[in-house]
Parts: structure tokens; sequence; C-alpha cells
């Protein structure tokens, strides 16, 4: 989370609001580990990382609705292996991620 204080404080600074998603638990494999964070400004600028790419824009698309709705919430992303590979995902598990808005 500390790679993406900087941009969270230069948007917060700005003016613009944001929404925090992190990785709570994953099953299966996972690019990334419980912890991996990412923000996604109201602008739809994006820092940090929850999988690696598998599912980033999903995560923006939540994390813009979050914005609008103010509400928190847990989302699950899953893969099945032939899903995953048919697309050339490399990660075949399932992340949960908590996402809400940050208020200043």
């Amino acid at each position: 989370m500390k790679e993406i204080m900087d941009d969270i404080d230069r948007w917060r600074r700005a003016g613009h609001r944001v929404a925090l998603a992190r990785v709570v638990d994953i099953e299966g494999s996972g690019p990334r580990l419980p912890g991996a964070s990412m923000a996604v400004a109201d602008t739809g600028e994006v820092a940090g990382s929850v999988s690696g790419g598998c599912v980033e824009g999903a995560v923006v698309s939540e994390a813009l609705d979050i914005l609008a709705t103010g509400e928190r919430r847990v989302v699950t992303f899953g893969y099945s292996d032939d899903e995953a590979f048919a697309v050339g995902l490399t990660c075949g598990g399932t992340i949960h991620l908590f996402s809400e808005p940050l208020d200043w």
C-alpha cells in the first residue's frame, strides 16, 4: 500500500475522490497476496494493482461505481482454469477484494 500513497495524497490535494480496493483473500493461485492494494481516482486514474492485470479493468469499474454510491463492498473475481487459459490469464484462482471510498 505504501507504493500508492503518493498518488492518493496527490489526488486528495487536487480535490478528487478516491476508492481503494484491497485483496483480502485468495483461493487457488493468485498473482497478488492479501494486502495488495489499488486506488482509483474519480478521473479513472489508477495506482497499484490487485491482480497483475487479470481483473484490473473490472476493478476500476467497481471503484467508480463505489464512488458514485458511497457504499463499501466485498467483490469476488474468479476464473476457471479453462476460462483463464482461453483469454491468456495467468491467474486461475479467485480473489476477494474489499473496496471502499476514502473519506477525507
